[in-house]
């Protein structure tokens, strides 16, 4: 069911984005079965964790997200896990909350959407889009780079430029009429599919000390969250790991913002995001901290990502530069072991 976080109404598992309030919503999973009765052993793909989703598996999108490898490396003494999530279908994570979504997209039967994104989410709603004949109008930053551009051109996104910030081009979608607004900001379906990033990587090298995540709106943040939580709830984890939110300067949300801006950052550019008090609230319970990081440190760790053999975009980079900076500081525990999503692939960043 779907819970209000400010009045604490509840509703059926129907896709809606908030409650009648006005307030937030949230899933409430209620798990009887423990975790390795509700893994489905018949699939090596997202479909395995089927029974922690609320979907109906008839609705299922035809385009299924495989479970994304982690690659080890050694950094100053650390243990990092590089997982790979730009392998997915689209070239980013957000393939996960999209296979929740248009699940329930479908159990409606809505054939009509529409999102502000700046790049990733528009593709990836695109691409499942095309896959499943619903039309998608994406609003997007007119700074957006031409590869994302060209990319939606080819999945017959109906596209909407708006020359202005990224809050400008959300306000732009939620003003257009005449389809269903599937916004990742709200969404709380969205947060179902980002979950299962922590249970894909508790199973591959179990558990953590720290994990880093570039943070905007906070669609993988707070996953990853709702995804360790759970691990614990199921008794996998002796505690949540110590959450780290890396985000762009100037765009800052999570505490001062800075006068100098990060343009590197454009996937995260989100000042204010809905769900900033959950995002505050999930770092205090994990004793986490939040950072910013400047242009020049997100080249340069681009530019390392790069040489490891990861070809990345400059927001999956933002969480590696977080990373570099808690690491001069001296913030982050010696030998301890960091889980470290890479957000997005760098192709869709070129000009083809």
């Amino acid at each position: 069911m779907l819970k209000c976080q400010i009045c604490k109404a509840t509703y059926p598992d129907v896709f809606r984005l908030k409650c009648d309030c006005g307030g937030l919503l949230d899933v409430v999973n209620e798990f009887e079965k423990p975790l390795e009765d509700l893994l489905n052993s018949d699939y090596l793909d997202i479909r395995r964790y089927l029974n922690l989703l609320p979907v109906n598996q008839k609705t299922l999108p035809s385009l299924t997200p495989p479970i994304t490898p982690v690659i080890e490396r050694k950094i100053e003494g650390m243990k990092v896990l590089f997982k790979l999530e730009y392998l997915m279908p689209s070239g980013s994570f957000k393939d996960r909350g999209t296979y929740v979504t248009v699940a329930k997209l479908k159990e409606e039967g809505i054939k009509e959407i529409s999102l502000d994104s700046s790049g990733n989410a528009a593709i990836s709603f695109a691409l499942f889009g095309k896959a499943e004949n619903i039309r998608v109008h994406v609003f997007i930053p007119k700074h957006t780079s031409e590869g994302k551009k060209k990319l939606l051109r080819l999945l017959k996104a109906e596209i909407h430029e708006i020359d202005g910030s990224r809050m400008e081009v959300h306000e732009k979608a939620q003003e257009f009429k005449g389809a269903t607004y599937v916004s990742h900001w709200y969404n709380p379906y969205f947060l179902e599919g980002t979950k299962l990033t922590a249970y894909e990587a508790f199973e591959q090298i179990g558990e953590v000390e720290y994990v880093i995540i570039p943070t905007g709106s906070g669609s993988l943040f707070l996953g990853l969250y709702k995804g360790f939580k759970e691990l614990e709830r199921f008794g996998k984890i002796k505690k949540i790991p110590k959450l780290i939110a890396v985000q762009a300067k100037g765009f800052e949300s999570l505490g001062k913002r800075s006068k100098e801006k990060n343009m590197l950052g454009e996937g995260i550019a989100i000042p204010e995001p809905p769900r900033k008090e959950q995002i505050k609230s999930a770092l205090k319970e994990s004793k986490g901290v939040h950072i910013s990081v400047s242009e020049e440190e997100t080249k340069k760790a681009l530019e390392e990502l790069r040489s490891m053999g990861f070809i990345v975009e400059a927001t999956s980079a933002v969480g590696y530069a977080g990373f570099k900076l808690l690491l001069k500081k001296e913030l982050l525990k010696e030998n301890s072991k960091t889980l470290m999503p890479l957000t997005g692939s760098g192709f869709k960043s070129l000009t083809l």
